[in-house]
């Protein structure tokens, strides 16, 4: 078999991994969107008061701030053994299904079952990091190196169709009994989960090439700015989506309009990452995402002065494009180093960024802070300080470490 034979064999598994690993992002985040929609129904019918459902939601967070690097740092170990990182995954995976499944059959017994209701949370909750870092940890170890961004940007669209789709699922299923959803999603997502054995086996048997020597732009050993950096642009997500966005809307447009422009975001978001993946493979991560934090604070900033409707959308659409390639090029920039055999908790850290940023924005509207007129401009301007700083920091750190290989070269 010819090399060029080889690396095109080794791309064809290594793609069709990246659209399973999409399908699987997009089954597993459909799931939590149906936990979310469905919670406050569900302690209420346990006697968990109203105002305590923000606080369970937080320590969902706080937990994942914790088990995404913990279950990366398992992968890692686990991975060199070809086929136990999906039973790894899939065995954990059937024990949060199974909690996951429980849950609304348990909230139906009443008030006695609140000890079991919040342990099988917890459960799922842990059990459910599996699914978050491991299964990308594949590319890192299998895939070659210039197909890791757009093997990225793939796995990354199951997450961003899944946040495209949200709005239209908690309009139909608000009003439905939430057993049959829950089974549903259970169910679909353990036998999208079973399939990852075979993947891994699938990737380990293809033919490849050898593993071209780590370029300058991949990371090394990992860098604490990268996820400081990482912690700043999810927050500053967080902060634009899901609390500002809404208001920003409902300036030109009517409440039951919302379910139709909020996906605008994600529209963005899944069609730019696939041509920033091209820039990542010749330009590396650092610089996607911080010209792409740069980009999205200017987006932002268009949002919160756009005075009609077009405007807004405009920018919206721009904005989720941005934080589309800052979290592609974030993972491709985490698989990229291979080579030490750390990518899973490297993922695992991009996860447990995003998750650390959730809490904050969660903590943020328990305390009331959008409600508060003195907190209210640090609310609106904090996500065009968070992508402008943390964007820009990032393009010094990566210019600097361009003029360090170049000084070598010479």
């Amino acid at each position: 078999m010819t090399t060029s034979e080889v690396t095109s064999e080794t791309n064809t598994s290594a793609s069709s991994t990246g659209v399973y690993l999409a399908v699987l992002q997009l089954v597993f985040t459909l799931g939590w969107t149906t936990y979310v929609i469905y919670l406050p129904k569900l302690c209420a019918e346990v006697g968990i008061a109203p105002s305590a459902v923000i606080l369970i939601l937080m320590l969902d967070q706080a937990i994942f701030t914790i088990t995404d690097t913990a279950m990366g740092i398992a992968a890692d170990r686990i991975a060199p053994f070809v086929g136990k990182l999906g039973v790894f995954v899939g065995v954990l995976t059937a024990i949060s299904c199974a909690a996951f499944v429980a849950l609304p059959f348990v909230a139906g017994t009443g008030p006695a079952a609140q000890v079991w209701f919040i342990g099988l949370i917890l459960i799922w909750v842990v059990t459910s990091s599996a699914l978050r870092a491991p299964p990308l940890t594949l590319l890192g170890k299998y895939a070659a190196r210039p197909a890791i961004p757009f093997l990225s940007a793939l796995a990354m669209l199951g997450y961003g169709l899944a946040g495209a789709v949200s709005p239209y699922l908690g309009v139909v299923l608000r009003n439905h009994d939430p057993r049959l959803p829950f089974v549903i999603s259970g169910v679909v997502l353990l036998l999208t989960t079973l399939a990852l054995s075979k993947v891994e086996r699938n990737l380990a048997q293809a033919p490849r090439v050898a593993k071209e020597p780590v370029p300058v732009k991949s990371l090394g050993q990992v860098p604490m700015f990268f996820i400081a950096s990482m912690v700043i642009l999810s927050l500053g997500y967080q902060l634009h989506f899901s609390i500002n966005s809404t208001p920003f809307f409902l300036r030109f447009a009517k409440p039951d309009e919302l379910q139709w422009l909020m996906p605008v975001f994600w529209i963005g978001f899944n069609i730019a990452m696939f041509p920033a993946s091209v820039v990542v493979k010749h330009r590396g991560g650092l610089v996607v995402m911080g010209a792409a934090g740069l980009l999205g604070a200017l987006a932002v900033l268009g949002a919160e002065t756009a005075g009609n409707l077009s405007v807004l959308i405009a920018a919206q659409f721009i904005a989720g494009a941005a934080w589309g390639c800052m979290l592609m090029a974030a993972v491709s920039a985490a698989l990229a180093i291979g080579e030490t055999g750390a990518e899973g908790k490297v993922v695992g850290l991009v996860f447990s960024a995003l998750a650390l940023a959730t809490f904050a924005r969660m903590a943020a509207v328990a305390g009331g802070l959008q409600k508060l007129p003195e907190y209210a401009p640090l609310l609106h301007w904090a996500p065009v300080a968070c992508w402008s700083v943390a964007g820009a920091g990032l393009l010094v750190i990566a210019a600097s470490r361009l003029q360090r290989s170049l000084a070598k070269q010479v």
